[in-house]
């Protein structure tokens, strides 16, 4: 079965989504009167299930209905709320997107929103959220701005982001491989900003890029020209960014260009749909037996960390999600699942209200058992600190999709991002000063 389902951004680049949005409404319920007049909670949810994207929009939404599920024991009620979720396919497109989110507040009365996978699009709906003075739990979208440069105080982000993947990538690839780098992501927010990320880490570990990042068309299907210029960088290692449908046909060309051969890397796990081609095509097993992954998440690994404190909770999410899915969960299902624990304890603080000026404070410094192990939501940006792995490859013909062998956790304090939230420094953490 294919189930549809991969440094901060610049201040033009945030104004200019801005300014895409529709107008709207000057004035709207608070979310503290619409639940004082109805039984029923309603979240909307907007994600992907129709482009490039979707292969993770079916993993946000699968994981988030399960871990409603989860956190209300059952009963889909939180402090005598029926929970009801709506649902929208964004098809990743920002008009799209604040469209639905106008339509899901002023015409379905939802009181929080959840998603999406695209970055992009995800920053958008952070400007609807403001507008409409409500919570935004973001979704698997990666962007460090979402959090960082593009704060604002409706938004939660219980996922992890580009840091993370930083963080779990840079320590190992420095001491294996030397202090020199290159870069080549997708031209997107997504690829921009995850560029930025690898940038702060590895140079703050002492690592040097020996050029520009290589900027290549999220749409391409051709990757000779970009990966030739990465083989004759110079560099001691390089770093790739990539998602969505086309990264089988760019590993593809990987392998035949023979680039892991001419200069080494630190590959990624990807959805299992993504990986399973890819671990099938004969060219390309060899790269990937030899090869040391990061992962964000595989539904075998919490198992396998030896210091998870709290298994029982994946293994919930694992049964159930075979139960009702018939399939395991993937990679971002834990991203939609965390996402909706957090979300479930904060309602349960406020009593159901969903005014941000009672559900924002809840929210901030919670920390819940999830499918890694401990999250805690950093008061400051708004980000989730979470764990990361290490993995290498134990079967990639697995019938049960368990092709990793799990090698280390990073944990949720060695990845933790640096906050680039604008004017939200603490006793604990510095960031940067407000705008003037």
């Amino acid at each position: 079965m294919f189930r549809t389902k991969w440094f901060s951004l610049a201040v033009i680049a945030v104004t200019i989504f801005a300014l895409a949005l529709p107008t709207f409404a000057s004035t709207t319920t608070t979310g503290s009167a619409r639940n004082q007049q109805e039984d029923t909670l309603k979240i909307g949810l907007l994600t992907d299930h129709s482009t490039g994207l979707a292969i993770y929009g079916f993993e946000q939404s699968q994981g988030f209905a399960l871990g409603l599920e989860y956190a209300t024991g059952g009963t889909m009620e939180v402090a005598g709320r029926k929970i009801e979720v709506i649902e929208r396919d964004t098809a990743s497109d920002i008009d799209t997107a604040t469209t639905q989110v106008r339509e899901l507040i002023e015409l379905d009365g939802v009181e929080v929103l959840q998603g999406t996978v695209s970055s992009t699009v995800t920053l958008a709906m952070m400007d609807a959220a403001k507008e409409y003075e409500m919570v935004l739990m973001a979704g698997p979208s990666a962007a460090p701005a979402i959090t960082g440069v593009a704060f604002n105080e409706y938004t939660f982000r219980a996922c992890r982001q580009s840091y993370h993947d930083s963080y779990a990538f840079a320590t190992y690839a420095i001491d294996e491989y030397g202090t020199s780098y290159v870069q080549m992501a997708p031209d997107n927010a997504f690829g921009n900003s995850s560029a930025g990320a690898f940038d702060v880490v590895m140079q703050g570990l002492g690592a040097t890029p020996v050029r520009d990042t290589i900027l290549v068309d999220e749409a391409a299907t051709d990757f000779t020209l970009p990966l030739t210029e990465v083989m004759e960088s110079g560099a001691d290692f390089w770093i790739l960014t990539w998602a969505g449908a086309t990264t089988v046909t760019l590993n593809q060309q990987i392998a035949a260009l023979g680039v892991l051969e001419a200069i080494p890397s630190v590959l990624v796990t990807n959805s299992n749909d993504i990986m399973i081609p890819a671990f099938a095509d004969e060219t390309l097993r060899p790269l990937y037996e030899s090869a040391t992954f990061f992962s964000t998440y595989h539904y075998t690994l919490p198992g396998q960390d030896p210091d998870n404190p709290n298994p029982e909770v994946n293994e919930w999410l694992v049964e159930h999600h075979m139960e009702t899915y018939n399939d395991y969960p993937d990679l971002f299902t834990e991203c939609g699942f965390a996402s909706a624990q957090a979300l479930v304890a904060a309602l349960e603080i406020t009593e159901g209200d969903t005014d941000p000026a009672v559900l924002i404070p809840a929210l901030e410094g919670l920390q819940w058992a999830g499918p890694k192990g401990v999250y805690t939501m950093r008061a400051e940006d708004h980000q989730a600190l979470v764990p990361m792995y290490i993995v290498t490859l134990k079967d990639p013909t697995a019938a049960d999709f368990a092709f990793y062998q799990w090698e280390a956790t990073i944990s949720a304090e060695d990845t933790a991002p640096p906050c680039e939230a604008p004017g939200r420094s603490s006793d604990e953490l510095e960031c940067p000063p407000a705008a003037e």
